[in-house]
């Protein structure tokens, strides 16, 4: 855990986030600044600042996410409407916060576009 980690700080309940799934693996809770009427943040428990830091000891639980993103969207309606899965990486890429998430987006046509 990196105590100066927002991301650390809710998965340790140190900070108040409004959690909808926890399990051994990963915490999600809505974004703060959503982008879409479903907008949650799967986060790892184990502190990975990015995609540039993921190693084979995080293989089970990166596998994990879209098991879960897939149960969280069948679970709101997503399912059969389309949903996305972004992660980004590095300040380029805009990674606000540097503990590996990703984003969970829904809830409306989105554009074609990817970037």
């Amino acid at each position: 855990m990196d105590e100066q980690c927002i991301f650390c700080r809710i998965i340790n309940k140190k900070v108040p986030s409004d959690i909808v799934y926890e399990d051994d693996h990963v915490v999600v809770f809505k974004d703060i600044n959503p982008q879409t009427p479903i907008h949650l943040l799967i986060v790892p428990k184990a502190h990975i600042p990015s995609l540039n830091d993921v190693s084979a000891e995080h293989t089970v639980a990166l596998g994990h996410v879209p098991i879960v993103a897939k149960k969280l969207a069948a679970e709101m309606g997503l399912g059969e409407r389309g949903w996305r899965l972004v992660i980004n990486c590095g300040e380029e890429a805009c990674q606000s916060v540097f503990h590996l998430h990703v984003h969970l987006l829904g809830g409306r046509m989105m554009s074609g576009q990817m970037a």
